[in-house]
């Protein structure tokens, strides 16, 4: 993959303003929406049992998000996802907190059993404890991630058979065969609630113009990283309230030239 092929499909998401079906959670909502309205992307956060599956059958991308769980919602999620699998579109999957409960894990099994996952995309603890691997989690974050986070998502993505996304200081991606490492991003997406959530939407933007799921988590990653240093770059000294907003300004206004320059990724296997 070259960094040539990014660029364009950053012009394709924009061209084609994709319908991202979110079930997501109540503490992202409004800035997820906002973020994929930034990009060029139409959003949709339906979770009505009477209309998701009609809805993720439109779609370009179903995007999955345990963050806040109800038993409601997660029957929605199996609802949508079972008609995201028969039209055909794409379910990325972001399992919040796994391993901080019984309940999120046993959702998070239920969901990755239950339904074909283009994309699962954490930080090292949530893909560990969704692999069936012990990993510190304290509520909803991480601990410091002290393991080899190339395994992990190889092991993840072979055992679940999926793309498995691990996002941290260096993100990386793979399909059990072929990884990919991302070293674009931004310290400060770690102070702003959502980041992470608005991030695997991003990844259902690209991967409802792209059918190869590697290719599009490695492009979604490294716009919307490098979108998050050209948003430091602007605030200067001021902090995470201020690049919260210069975040959606660097979402839309970020180019094909931007994404040239500053992309930054690696194939390390095959």
């Amino acid at each position: 993959m070259k960094i040539q092929e990014i660029g364009s499909l950053l012009d394709k998401v924009r061209e084609v303003n994709p319908l991202i079906h979110n079930i997501t959670n109540v503490v992202v909502t409004n800035f997820t929406a906002n973020g994929l309205l930034a990009l060029g992307v139409s959003p949709v956060m339906a979770y009505a049992h009477e209309e998701v599956a009609e809805m993720a059958g439109i779609a370009g991308a179903l995007v999955l998000n345990m963050g806040t769980l109800t038993e409601k919602e997660v029957k929605s999620m199996l609802i949508a996802g079972e008609s995201a699998n028969t039209h055909e579109v794409p379910i990325i999957f972001d399992p919040v907190g796994v391993g901080a409960t019984t309940y999120r894990t046993e959702t998070a099994k239920r969901v990755l059993s239950e339904l074909n996952i283009s994309i699962l995309r954490g930080n090292a603890a949530e893909i560990a404890n969704a692999a069936g691997q012990q990993w510190d989690i304290k509520g909803v974050d991480a601990g410091e991630a002290k393991g080899n986070t190339h395994e992990l998502a190889k092991t993840a993505a072979q055992e679940l058979r999926t793309v498995a996304v691990i996002t941290g200081k260096q993100d990386v991606v793979s399909d059990g065969e072929t990884t990919y490492l991302v070293n674009n991003g931004h310290p400060l997406l770690t102070k702003v609630t959502g980041t992470g959530c608005l991030l695997t939407s991003v990844i259902g933007a690209f991967s409802a113009v792209e059918k190869d799921p590697v290719k599009a988590a490695v492009a979604a990653l490294v716009v919307y990283g490098t979108a998050a240093e050209l948003a430091a770059g602007a605030i200067g000294d001021q902090g995470p309230g201020t690049f919260q907003i210069e975040l959606l300004n660097s979402l839309y206004n970020i180019n094909v030239s931007d994404v040239v320059k500053r992309g930054s990724f690696e194939k390390i296997s095959q």
